[in-house]
């Protein structure tokens, strides 16, 4: 890494790194070391960073084609690339606690990888702040990597090959019965997913879990939760991680391929919260890899 300069941030994963004004053009060296911090670290942090939508766009160009907002898509049949996270609206007011988009939000606050329940789920997401709450409004990470290279052996082999449900409208029920429209619902149908994925520039393995993951394909209910939420306790165990606080012009880019992340929430009522996000898609469904 010739260019940038980097400080590890967690024992399993994570990256500070300095040294590159990314709302600069970016050659195509550098563009290859960042995704190179990517595949090693999992999530890269840039901080004091001067950005907009047009750059943040640019970016997310750079690193891939950008991934539809599923959220406009399923619910209005609109095409958009970014979503903000947090309750300061378009026309700068901002919304409470009660507000449905927030409470709507809070299905975020669940351990969770973007888009595993698309058939192409995303590779990366992208966000930039630009206004956070003085308390609370952390990110919260882990690295599937470590959890899974953490398993015995026994337990490796048993789920290599397994195959998982995602369902987004499962995962939502959670927050609420009729969190989701029948629109919205009907353009995320349940997908199969590999249970455990392997990075191809480094091969890697991770498992792939989450609160989008239903079932084990063939297996019971029952065996599926079991399986399933235990892989999932152990992954998010306090020690396993990194927790994110937020300053303004902190750029974050993460690998949705093998990190599970959630929200730590805060009080929407006293503070604002505005942080702009856009995905880069996967290269192809999972079952393909």
């Amino acid at each position: 890494m010739a260019s940038l300069t980097i400080e590890s941030l967690h024992p399993d994963f994570g990256a500070r790194i300095t040294g590159v004004d990314l709302h600069a053009p970016l050659t195509d060296d550098v563009v290859e070391e960042i995704r190179a911090a990517i595949d090693e670290y999992s999530f890269v942090f840039f901080p004091e960073q001067t950005f907009d939508d047009d750059s943040q766009l640019a970016l997310t160009h750079a690193l891939g084609e950008p991934e539809p907002n599923h959220v406009k898509l399923g619910q209005e049949g609109i095409i958009e690339f970014f979503g903000t996270i947090g309750n300061v609206q378009p026309d700068g007011s901002k919304l409470g606690n009660d507000h449905k988009k927030t409470k709507f939000q809070t299905g975020n606050n669940l351990w969770h990888s973007d888009s595993s329940f698309r058939k192409v789920p995303s590779f990366v997401s992208i966000m930039c702040a630009y206004e956070v709450p003085e308390e609370g409004g952390e990110t919260e990470f882990v690295s599937g990597r470590a959890a899974y290279n953490r398993l015995s052996k026994e337990e490796q082999d048993k789920i290599d090959p397994l195959t998982v449900i995602h369902d987004y409208v499962f995962s939502r029920s959670k927050v609420s019965p009729d969190a989701v429209t029948p629109s919205h619902a009907a353009s995320l149908p349940p997908i199969d997913q590999k249970l455990v994925r392997i990075n191809p520039r480094t091969g890697a393995k991770n498992h792939y879990v989450g609160s989008h993951a239903k079932a084990i394909a063939g297996w019971s209910d029952v065996d599926s939760r079991t399986l399933i939420d235990d892989l999932l306790e152990r992954a998010t165990r306090p020690e396993n991680v990194y927790s994110h606080r937020w300053r303004t012009g902190d750029l974050v880019i993460w690998d949705n391929r093998c990190t599970l992340h959630r929200g730590a929430g805060y009080d929407a009522d006293k503070y604002r919260r505005r942080i702009r996000q856009t995905r880069v898609q996967g290269k192809g469904p999972t079952l393909d890899e």
